[in-house]
C-alpha cells in the first residue's frame, strides 16, 4: 500500500478510537458500575494471575517467584521447586496457567526466561502443586531457536479445548526477520500436547519446526479463547504504533514485520506495506501504541453486560481498555479502571466470574472487580 493511503487509514483509525472512547457503547460502564477491592499489595512486578479452584490464586513475579495467595487476600506464600529463571531487560517469571483436568492431576504450567545473556529463550515448565511446591518438574517446551537479547519473549499460554498448548514466541527484538522464516520458532505461535509433544494435526507451516502453529508476530502479551464460539483472540505490541488484536487461526501468517500499522521507535518505516497477498490483517489496531498487556474474554454471570467482550491491559494510558465484541468484529473501546493510577499487567477473568487485575510496580497489587450492587 502507498505510504499516503496507509497514512490515511491510521488517522481514520486514530478518530475511529478517539471517538469510541469518548462516547462508548451501549453498555458502557462507569465507575458505578463496579468497585475495585485490592486484596494483595508488597508484589515486586506481577505478571500473571491463574486462581485455583478452591479460590485461592498463583502469581508470578517477574523477578522469579511464583506464590499463593488466599482466596481472602493477604500475603502471599513463595513455592518452592521453581527453576531459575534469566532476569534481565524484559526476562523472568511471565505466564502461569492450570491444566485444564488439573482438580483431578493439579498441574501447573509455567512460562519463564531461561539462559544466559548470549544464549537465552522462552521455556515452560509444569509441576504438580503439593504442599507449598512444584514437584515432579518437568521441561515441556523450550524454544529451539535462542537468541542474545533480553527482550520480546511473548510466553503467553493457552490450553485449547482438545487440551493442547498454545505458546507464544516474540521474535526477539533484533531478530525480528525471523518471524516470516518458518523454519524458526522466533516470532511465532506454538502448539504443542499437554506433555510437549508435537500435535500430529499442526500445519505443515515448516517441516524442520513442526510445532509452529503460526508466523508473523512481534511480541504476543495476550491470548484468549471465547468459550461461546472457540474464536481465539491474540494481541501483541506493534513498534511504535500499530499494536495489533487478531483472530488466531492455524496456518495463518500474520505479517510482521513484512507489514505493519506501526513504525519502527526511530521513526523510520519498518516496512512500506500494510498489506500483502497472504498475510492476515489484524481485527482492530491501535495508532498510537496503547502498549497492550494481559488480555481476557469475560464470559461470567456477574456483569451480564459485560459477557463476551475482551478486556485488554493499556500500560500507556493506566487502564484497561474494554472491546465489546459483536459477532467476531469490536464495535465499540471504552477506558476502565484509571482510578488506580498503575500500570496494569495482566488481566483475568476467574472462574468465580470477577475479573482480576495485577498491577505493574516494585508494589504491585492484585485487585478485584466487583458489581458495584454486590453486598460485601
Amino acid at each position: 500500500m502507498p505510504f499516503a493511503n496507509a497514512s490515511i487509514k491510521q488517522g481514520l483509525q486514530a478518530i475511529g478510537i478517539a471517538l469510541a472512547l469518548a462516547f462508548g457503547g451501549s453498555g458502557h460502564a462507569s465507575a458505578g458500575d463496579y468497585r475495585l477491592q485490592t486484596l494483595s499489595e508488597g508484589l515486586a512486578h506481577p505478571w500473571s494471575v491463574t486462581q485455583l479452584p478452591g479460590g485461592d490464586f498463583l502469581v508470578t513475579e517477574r523477578g522469579g517467584r511464583l506464590l499463593r495467595i488466599p482466596a481472602d487476600g493477604g500475603s502471599g506464600t513463595p513455592l518452592a521447586g521453581l527453576p531459575a529463571t534469566y532476569v534481565a531487560g524484559q526476562g523472568g517469571y511471565f505466564d502461569v496457567r492450570l491444566h485444564p483436568d488439573f482438580a483431578h492431576n493439579q498441574l501447573v504450567y509455567l512460562s519463564f526466561a531461561q539462559g544466559s545473556p548470549a544464549d537465552n529463550g522462552t521455556a515452560v515448565i509444569r509441576g504438580r502443586l503439593s504442599d507449598g511446591r512444584l514437584e515432579q518438574v518437568e521441561t515441556v517446551l523450550e524454544v529451539a531457536d535462542r537468541k542474545d537479547t533480553p527482550q520480546h519473549y511473548a510466553a503467553r499460554l493457552l490450553f485449547l479445548p482438545d487440551n493442547s498448548l498454545l505458546v507464544a514466541t516474540g521474535d526477539g527484538f533484533d531478530y525480528r526477520e525471523q518471524a516470516q522464516n518458518p523454519d524458526s520458532e522466533l516470532g511465532k505461535v506454538l502448539r504443542v500436547t499437554d506433555d510437549g509433544s508435537v500435535p500430529g494435526d499442526n500445519p505443515t507451516l515448516s517441516r524442520k519446526r513442526p510445532r509452529v502453529w503460526s508466523m508473523g508476530h512481534r511480541n504476543a502479551q495476550g491470548l484468549a479463547l471465547d468459550a461461546d464460539t472457540g474464536t481465539i483472540y491474540l494481541h501483541e505490541h506493534g513498534p511504535r504504533g500499530g499494536d495489533e488484536l487478531n483472530r488466531l487461526q492455524a496456518g495463518n501468517n500474520y505479517g510482521w514485520p513484512a507489514i505493519t500499522y506501526g513504525v519502527d521507535y526511530s521513526g523510520a518505516y519498518v516496512s512500506p506495506y500494510t498489506q500483502l497477498p497472504g498475510m492476515e490483517q489484524p481485527l482492530h489496531y491501535w495508532v498510537p501504541s496503547i502498549a497492550p498487556s494481559g488480555m481476557a474474554w469475560y464470559g461470567g454471570a456477574r456483569f451480564p453486560e459485560w459477557r463476551g467482550d475482551l478486556f485488554i491491559g493499556a500500560l500507556v494510558d493506566k487502564e484497561v481498555r474494554r472491546l465489546e465484541m459483536k459477532d467476531g468484529r469490536v464495535v465499540a473501546e471504552m477506558p476502565l479502571f484509571a482510578e488506580l493510577g498503575e500500570r496494569i499487567r495482566d488481566v483475568y477473568a476467574a472462574p468465580d466470574g470477577y475479573l482480576y487485575l495485577l498491577t505493574d510496580s516494585e508494589n504491585g497489587a492484585l485487585v478485584r472487580v466487583r458489581p458495584a450492587s454486590e453486598t460485601p
